[in-house]
């Protein structure tokens, strides 16, 4: 799928797109707008995981590439997603203990592409990602996992704390990156692993890391309390990597 797909404006390409399967992350519409295709489009909107929202015309101005928006603007996935079974099913086939990545409010597209990148490199069998107050994948991803989008399946999950409840039925344990845990270099992270990286700021989520098994904290020996996301997600998956191999 090309980039320019990534935004869709004017309410026949829009209720197109719905209608021809494509994902579409974010939907804009002009606030007040009750019209019949307007009506189809919200129709199409619910029936799946769109993200609803409703704008001032001056919103939509400032978000059109066009200028001919019509009321309606769409944020389409650049990539299409994968489900969490297509991530269990590459570590199947790879005959390998699945590793997946877990990404808990990454919300700034050049870090989920790097970790896509990385991810991709360390052997990860896929990455997980939630619905809310996270970036999917856009056009920026695309362009900064440097090609990896083509290789590792993401799944977007309504729900991180359920979705590692599943994934520990099917005999994962759960590592989280935290500043309280335990030095990474002293834990044992083989086996069927689900890494789960936070946000810089904010870190994993109370509910996400208390659904994890352990808590690995990376050294740091510097002035500031925090590694970029990506870099923090690179470091300790090729602790897992160090591991597998030894």
């Amino acid at each position: 799928m090309r980039y320019e797909e990534l935004t869709i404006e004017g309410r026949n390409a829009v209720l197109e797109a719905f209608r021809s399967g494509k994902t579409i992350d974010r939907l804009f519409i002009l606030d007040g707008c009750q019209d019949g295709p307007i009506k189809s489009i919200l129709r199409e909107a619910r029936k799946g995981d769109t993200i609803l929202n409703f704008v001032k015309k001056e919103r939509l101005d400032q978000l059109s590439e066009t200028g001919k928006h019509q009321g309606v603007i769409a944020y389409a996935a650049a990539y299409e997603y994968a489900e969490v079974e297509d991530i269990l099913k590459a570590a199947e086939e790879k005959g390998e203990p699945p590793f997946i990545i877990l990404l808990d409010g990454i919300e700034d597209p050049h870090n989920l592409g790097a970790i896509l990148r990385t991810a991709n490199q360390a052997g990860a069998h896929g990455v997980i990602i939630p619905k809310r107050r996270a970036v999917g994948l856009t056009a920026t991803v695309a362009k900064t996992s440097a090609g990896a989008i083509n290789y590792i399946p993401v799944a977007k999950v309504t729900n991180l704390s359920v979705a590692i409840e599943e994934l520990k039925e099917k005999g994962l344990w759960f590592v989280c990156a935290d500043m309280e845990g335990e030095v990474m270099y002293k834990q044992n992270l083989k086996g069927p692993i689900g890494l789960v990286i936070g946000s810089e700021g904010e870190g994993v989520g109370r509910l996400v890391k208390e659904k994890c098994d352990y808590m690995a904290k990376i050294p740091m020996f510097g002035n500031i309390d925090s590694l970029n996301a990506s870099v923090a997600m690179g470091i300790l998956a090729y602790e897992i990597v160090r591991q597998r191999m030894a």
